[in-house]
């Protein structure tokens, strides 16, 4: 099993729609990059922690590979956007790919520039290694399955049916 930590905007959808992808076997959502250990929600959203709401994906990459999944990212965000995606603004909700290792991350800057020429903007979504991850609260934790009309700004429906879960068919 290999893990990636994405940021693409509020972390409910984010962690909700790779949840659904075949091969992926574990979600949770948190905080990551900022400057202070342990931050709640509470200190995150004032921007001052400088951490951003990600989540935290372990996934199968026999079933499916680092760069479906960063394909599956830049669907269901805007990279050029700074600070911003669907109706949450802030710099919690900018977008990045937060990998384990140099060598993951040599990857995932590959497929970010093959991916440049796809886009008017420039691309603004971060390339980093994971400094730190910190779990969010227990409420934040499959939200969207614990309240099924919360706030989403991820269009569920861009997975492909080949693509979802058995249980995600319909």
């Amino acid at each position: 099993m290999k893990k990636i930590v994405l940021a693409g905007g509020c972390f409910w959808g984010v962690e909700e729609y790779y949840r659904r992808l075949k091969g992926v076997t574990s979600t949770r959502v948190g905080y990551a990059q900022g400057m202070f250990k342990n931050p709640s929600y509470n200190q995150v959203k004032t921007g001052l922690t400088k951490h951003a709401e990600v989540a935290e994906i372990t996934y199968d990459p026999t079933i499916i590979s680092l760069e479906k999944m960063l394909e599956h990212l830049l669907r269901i965000c805007d990279p050029t956007s700074l600070n911003r995606q669907g109706g949450d603004i802030g710099t919690q909700y900018r977008v990045g790919v937060f990998a384990e290792n140099e060598t993951e991350l040599a990857e995932v800057k590959a497929y970010i520039d093959s991916r440049r020429k796809d886009y008017s903007k420039p691309i603004v979504l971060e390339t980093e290694v994971l400094n730190e991850f910190y779990d969010a609260e227990e409420y934040h934790q499959r939200y969207l399955v614990k309240n099924p009309s919360g706030y989403c700004h991820v269009n569920m429906r861009l997975i492909k049916p080949e693509e979802l879960k058995e249980e995600y068919r319909k």
